[in-house]
């Protein structure tokens, strides 16, 4: 690049030489050569202190205990992404049945500055009235006094999170992972009309996407149309199934999917049963032949009678469940319609009062929406 003196004053003018038409071409391309290297050299250190950043990262994460190493991991995994989505489906479906409980909870909490009897009275008829019914919730209150003793609490805001941990105590006593052996037999029970039919197609698909085999069996032959509607799901879903004409016995159609069961090593049978009529002394015996049909012909399966429950009944649930009893050794709960209802604190009082698990619940329409039911998620969800 040529370099120029400034000239004395006195000197004669001369031309800039920087306005002769070669030297603005030749300065101009000088110019668009030093931006061109400014720009690598700008971006090779955007690139120099991107790597930094990386190995810098690695080393921090190299450092990291073996545990916080293996949370890191877990929290990027499929299946917590797949379970924070699980959570999310609870969180919306639940949300008439928060509105009613949660909404409850706090205006009463909104009410009192201090924890006092009066303060307990109000809230146990909260829970009342949002269908978690008398019995449960007053052992409810009584844990949380305990609780709210213990922990020496005195400020009224601090007692909805123990109220939730009451909660979640409840739900998950006594409970277990809710795990599908192969060959396991699962009988579907309810009363027509909870959405038991749907239900199973929906069991079908939940499985199905873990990779088990399944095989459906239509064995509500008293309903108009019940096996051709699980046909179609059966048929949507790529899903075989065992059937018979409408009006035949039942018992016999279950003994003929035990039987292809066996040969084709199925993994998971699901059994739709008749909307079993409470009242109805000869379906309740049915249903106790079926029961005998599939201990007697597969003993090596593992049985699983799952009683399909509509949300929206509410208490009427607990009387569904009571009479149901008497006759299957029921295993756990399919919860309905929970999206569309108000009455999910039925949840609570089911678990209590009848120590039975909600296996799953039905928070959409969608095939994907039977949701595995998880009691903290629950509790959590709710407050």
């Amino acid at each position: 690049m040529f370099k120029f003196f400034k000239k004395n004053k006195e000197e004669p003018k001369v031309q800039d030489v920087n306005e002769i038409p070669e030297v603005q071409s030749e300065l101009a391309a000088e110019e668009a050569r030093d931006g061109e290297n400014s720009q690598n050299i700008e971006l090779n250190e955007t690139e120099t202190l991107q790597e930094t950043e990386k190995i810098e990262e690695i080393e921090e994460i190299r450092e990291l205990e073996p545990e916080e190493t293996q949370k890191i991991h877990e929290e990027a995994s499929p299946e917590t992404i797949e379970k924070k989505g699980f959570f999310k489906k609870m969180f919306e479906g639940l949300s008439s049945t928060r509105k009613a409980i949660s909404d409850s909870v706090d205006s009463v909490f909104a009410s009192f500055t201090k924890i006092d009897d009066e303060l307990f009275e109000e809230l146990e008829e909260a829970l009342i009235m949002a269908d978690i019914g008398v019995n449960t919730s007053t052992e409810i209150i009584e844990q949380l006094k305990k609780r709210v003793k213990n922990e020496r609490t005195t400020d009224v805001a601090d007692i909805k999170s123990l109220l939730a941990d009451v909660i979640a105590d409840i739900m998950t006593k006594n409970e277990q992972e809710f795990a599908i052996p192969s060959p396991t037999v699962m009988l579907i029970i309810g009363v027509n009309g909870v959405g038991k039919t749907t239900s199973i197609a929906k069991l079908a698909n939940f499985y199905k996407n873990e990779g088990k085999s399944i095989l459906l069996c239509a064995a509500d032959t008293f309903r108009a149309a019940a096996v051709e509607q699980l046909e179609i799901w059966s048929n949507r879903s790529g899903v075989p199934i065992i059937k018979q004409q409408m009006g035949a016995d039942p018992a016999a159609v279950v003994f003929d999917a035990v039987q292809s069961a066996k040969a084709r090593k199925t993994d998971l049978l699901i059994c739709d049963t008749a909307g079993r009529l409470h009242n109805k002394k000869n379906l309740m015996e049915e249903l106790k032949k079926i029961n005998r049909i599939v201990t007697q012909n597969y003993p090596e399966a593992r049985q699983e009678v799952l009683l399909v429950i509509d949300a929206t009944t509410g208490q009427n649930a607990l009387q569904q469940v009571k009479l149901f009893r008497e006759t299957a050794d029921i295993t756990g709960i399919i919860l309905t319609k929970l999206d569309g209802t108000a009455k999910g604190g039925v949840v609570i009082a089911i678990k209590h009062e009848h120590d039975l698990p909600i296996r799953f619940v039905g928070v959409g329409e969608g095939i994907n929406d039977l949701q595995p039911f998880n009691a903290h998620d629950f509790a959590k969800a709710i407050f």
